[in-house]
């Protein structure tokens, strides 16, 4: 059974950093294309980051400067390093998972970050 579990998120002051992280179990973790998304109340869903299984990155230009995506795939698990962060970047943040070649996907359960002085 494949599961992505994020943890990282929290209540944290304008200007502060939050590190989330996601880990994935009963995938090859490798081979996926991995994405964060973000969903704000009464707002879709968007893409914030993602960081393909060569290591390719790309951000939303919302975040580009302040947020860093990473992996590790010694430990199953993708990283998303959110710097000088805003009130609007509170939302529910969703660990995400593709592969390529076949379309397969998964999402994790979603982690709060709240930006707020």
């Amino acid at each position: 059974q494949v599961q992505l579990v994020e943890s990282g998120g929290g209540l944290v002051q304008p200007g502060g950093s939050l590190r989330l992280s996601c880990a994935a179990s009963g995938l090859l973790f490798s081979i996926y294309t991995m994405r964060w998304y973000r969903q704000a109340p009464g707002k879709q869903r968007e893409l914030v980051a993602g960081i393909t299984s060569d290591g390719s990155t790309n951000y939303a230009d919302s975040v580009k400067g302040r947020f860093t995506i990473s992996r590790d795939n010694a430990k199953n698990t993708t990283y998303l390093e959110m710097n000088n962060l805003k009130p609007e970047d509170t939302a529910v943040y969703y660990c995400y998972a593709v592969t390529i070649a076949n379309g397969v996907t998964f999402w994790g359960q979603g982690t709060q970050v709240t930006v707020s002085s």
